[in-house]
């Protein structure tokens, strides 16, 4: 397991420890807790109105003058914080911005819209040409992998690099969630008291620390989002893995690594050579030891990855 820093740990610690003594709510101590983490982040949260949505994201607390943006894009049922390890590593050198899609996170979750794939690569090129975001470099995870790899091909002319954390979209091969879910169980929607638990040891190889109270927080929003995750699934369920899709890979310009943990249970790791041959400049790095989330299993490697490709995507640039 990748270890957390022991000041980090500590710290957390004595945060909670306070926060308790002082009779705080879970709520609160949670609140708090995540705003520790995005301020070691070097992140700030914001809103912005973006057609009929509020969308939430976070965003360096200055804008950093000529520097390379990131945008990161969580994947199902996940949001903008699960990006907060990784972003650490990155925000000293990059505009780092970490968005929660409708349906997700703080933002809007209508019932009443598409979730499809392609659906939510327009809502997410609305939401980039509202904070006025262009020549990006993308990182999305499993759904928002997906996302990132679509909108790169509709939009290649605004994308320098894409890197995808074992990324949807593409089935050559099974996986224990398929198995899962033609059995009539899905690990990834909670609905009850026990679910969220079972979902982090399903999704994650390395689960990272996270104190009591911050869990249990979670497991409540999952529940009362279950409404929303379940249209979501079935949107992506339904529209997902179509030949359109692997086509679409065919006009991606820009440089692309799949990142893929070898343990990973929602999608199987070798699903990333089909996506290499669909996409020209591809490189793929398959990591052990990790499953479906590795910017949030091993932030620092993963973190390390991106930057790599950002650098070479600049050396390599006309």
């Amino acid at each position: 397991m990748n270890p957390i820093r022991p000041t980090h740990a500590i710290l957390m610690l004595m945060l909670l420890s306070i926060l308790a003594l002082t009779a705080c709510s879970q709520a609160e101590i949670y609140d708090a807790a995540i705003g520790y983490e995005r301020r070691l982040a070097g992140l700030e949260s914001r809103h912005l109105e973006v057609d009929d949505f509020t969308i939430a994201y976070l965003s360096n607390g200055e804008v950093i003058a000529n520097a390379p943006t990131i945008v990161m894009i969580h994947g199902f049922g996940a949001n903008k914080d699960h990006w907060l390890r990784m972003a650490a590593h990155l925000t000293a050198d990059y505009n780092v911005y970490a968005i929660d899609l409708p349906g997700h996170g703080d933002s809007s979750k209508p019932l009443d819209i598409g979730y499809s794939i392609s659906d939510q690569v327009g809502y997410l090129d609305r939401i980039l040409r509202e904070l006025v975001l262009d020549n990006i470099h993308l990182a999305g995870n499993s759904m928002g992998g997906a996302i990132a790899a679509l909108y790169a091909a509709t939009y290649p002319g605004n994308v320098r690099s894409a890197t995808l954390f074992d990324p949807a979209g593409v089935l050559e091969f099974d996986s224990e969630l398929m198995a899962r879910i033609l059995q009539g169980e899905n690990p990834l929607i909670v609905e009850k008291p026990g679910d969220f638990e079972k979902l982090l040891d399903f999704a994650l190889e390395k689960k990272p620390y996270v104190p009591w109270p911050i869990y249990s927080v979670m497991e409540q929003r999952a529940i009362a989002n279950q409404p929303v995750n379940e249209r979501i699934f079935a949107d992506i369920r339904d529209s997902g893995y179509q030949p359109d899709f692997r086509e679409a890979l065919k006009h991606i310009t820009a440089p692309v690594l799949i990142v893929w943990g070898r343990e990973d249970r929602v999608i199987n790791y070798r699903n990333a050579k089909a996506f290499q041959r669909e996409i020209p400049q591809s490189k793929v790095v398959i990591m052990d030891d990790v499953g479906h989330a590795p910017m949030v299993e091993v932030p620092g490697q993963s973190a390390e990855l991106m930057r790599e490709l950002i650098e070479g995507s600049a050396t390599n640039a006309p």
